[in-house]
């Protein structure tokens, strides 16, 4: 089997599944790509088993075939050759691989394609078309809120609420809370399911210069494709906290501010707080916020006054700094709002302008205040 392929654009292409790749796999042929030639396209696949990237080129080709290609050391050739037409001409019996540049010969091992794990394919699934540019915002707007806590796998990944022309992200890792609602995707299903977070960071890279993203699901994975690239990855198989539940309704102190003027003051205050609880305090009243934090370890204090608008009774709330400060980066309006009602309930965080067609809403925690 020999094919002529371009090197710039073969190398793009690996790139995006390379991410899939684990540094230690348990089968060795998990470090490999496979190539399949069908019709003058190549198909690269890789996978760790939980997820799985495809991605499709154009190549000339003698014949149809497949083999399974060492992806570390194809990566770093084609990372050092400057861009020009290649040839990689596979051996059918021993899958030895010689590629031909203008350059010189590359020999490596490959192995049988037939060996390759089986890549799952979308069988009786529902199907949905949502924007690449809103599910990369999605995305980005929520995944930092996931957990890390192995011992709860349904917090480590998001929440994928399908409801017919909407879709709802959640993320949680029990001490913040994102929800990210998009209203312009056509479904004809309600339902929902937990995407894990490797898969999410994966399609998040995957999803520039794409138009639409057509997302179909049954009970075992998800299929994310766009252009000529799918994403197949396998659904957390656990039950989802009921996040309504823990969403606070009334909360009649409503402080509206500045974003970049808060996130700036907490950045600075938190430099003095607890290490271990990160907590800062904020005293609210009519007009004034006051941030302060101390660390009675090291007789570290500090305080800090800001101008908001304020309406409900004076609060004194302690929140991690770090979880807020995290938050306001993600959100992008000018001005923020939080909702509170007492010191010991979570704080609800909103921007003041939403973007048409979406809605997010995030929620923290207290750091309950010590005496």
């Amino acid at each position: 089997m020999k094919f002529s392929v371009s090197s710039s654009e073969l190398l793009k292409r690996l790139q995006i599944a390379s991410g899939v790749i684990g540094s230690n796999p348990v089968l060795p042929i998990l470090e490999d790509f496979l190539f399949t030639i069908s019709n003058n396209k190549l198909q690269i696949a890789a996978t760790d088993l939980e997820t799985s990237i495809t991605t499709e080129i154009e190549v000339m080709a003698d014949k149809d075939g497949s083999v399974a290609v060492p992806a570390k050391i194809l990566l770093e050739t084609l990372k050092a050759l400057p861009q020009q037409p290649i040839t990689f001409s596979v051996n059918d019996e021993n899958f030895g691989i010689e590629i031909t540049s203008a350059y010189g010969k590359y020999k490596l091992a490959g192995e049988n394609g037939a060996d390759f794990p089986k890549i799952p394919e979308p069988e009786s699934v529902d199907t949905l078309t949502i924007s690449a540019d809103a599910l990369t915002q999605g995305i980005s707007k929520t995944l930092f809120a996931a957990s890390h806590d192995e011992l709860r796998p349904a917090m480590t990944g998001i929440y994928f609420q399908v409801d017919f022309s909407k879709l709802i992200l959640v993320a949680t890792d029990a001490h913040k809370l994102v929800k990210y609602t998009f209203h312009e995707v056509n479904s004809e299903v309600s339902t929902s399911f937990i995407v894990p977070k490797k898969a999410l960071n994966l399609l998040k890279s995957a999803l520039s210069d794409v138009g639409e993203v057509t997302l179909s699901f049954n009970t075992g994975n998800a299929f994310f494709s766009f252009g000529d690239t799918q994403l197949v990855c396998r659904l957390i198989d656990a039950r989802y906290p009921d996040y309504n539940a823990v969403i606070p309704v009334d909360n009649p102190n409503v402080l509206s501010i500045s974003r970049a003027d808060f996130q700036s003051s907490l950045k600075r205050i938190a430099i003095y707080a607890n290490k271990t609880t990160n907590q800062v305090i904020l005293n609210i009243n009519d007009g004034s916020l006051t941030i302060s934090a101390q660390d009675l370890d090291f007789s570290n204090e500090a305080t800090e006054q800001l101008t908001c608008s304020y309406e409900g009774n004076p609060v004194t709330i302690g929140f991690n700094a770090k979880f807020l400060v995290e938050m306001l980066g993600v959100l992008e309006s000018e001005e923020v709002k939080i909702e509170l009602s007492t010191p010991n309930r979570a704080g609800i965080l909103l921007p003041a302008e939403e973007t048409e067609g979406e809605e997010i809403l995030m929620l923290v925690m207290p750091v309950m205040l010590s005496n």
